[in-house]
């Protein structure tokens, strides 16, 4: 049974139980991984390999909280570039893909261009990084910061079981 298509490939119940897995627990044992799903460790690896391999599986990480390596300040921030081109929006992201303190960068639509998830270790390294690198960046012009003061939820597994998707892509 189709569940679900990317590109080309077409993800299966077993791709599908193998996600689920592997999102829980990226470090389990191919071995356990087959057993757990009901399949040779050779027919596991294969599937596995070919998740892998055609980017259906992005990477395997370790998640580490923020907060028990002393960055204890969460931000999403909203910056919005000008003028608006092409120049300047590729230089915008050249200089985010080389700043470690952003975390994450989402083009968006609205009032703003761009939402950047932003850790620091302090209120006060925060400010320094705004004033010292973010706003250093050509083209930004306006940056507005909603500061995390708790994490309700958090998770990083996408949602996989059967039927939360459809066959009809209008849904």
């Amino acid at each position: 049974m189709q569940l679900n298509q990317l590109s080309n490939q077409v993800l299966d119940e077993v791709d599908m139980k193998i996600l689920v897995h592997l999102q829980s627990d990226a470090s389990i044992s191919n071995a356990e991984l087959a057993k757990q799903i009901g399949l040779s460790p050779s027919a596991c690896l294969g599937r596995t390999k070919r998740l892998k391999q055609s980017g259906v599986i992005k990477q395997y990480v370790t998640l580490v909280d923020e907060r028990q390596v002393g960055l204890h300040v969460i931000t999403y921030v909203f910056v919005s570039l000008t003028p608006h081109d092409r120049q300047t929006t590729e230089a915008f992201l050249d200089h985010v893909r080389e700043i470690p303190n952003i975390m994450e960068c989402h083009n968006i639509s609205g009032v703003h261009d761009y939402l950047l998830k932003i850790i620091a270790t302090s209120i006060k390294d925060y400010r320094d990084f705004i004033i010292d690198t973010l706003i250093e960046v050509p083209g930004v012009d306006k940056v507005e910061t909603s500061v995390v003061l708790s994490t309700e939820k958090l998770i990083h597994q996408l949602p996989m079981e059967a039927g939360f998707f459809s066959d009809d892509p209008a849904k």
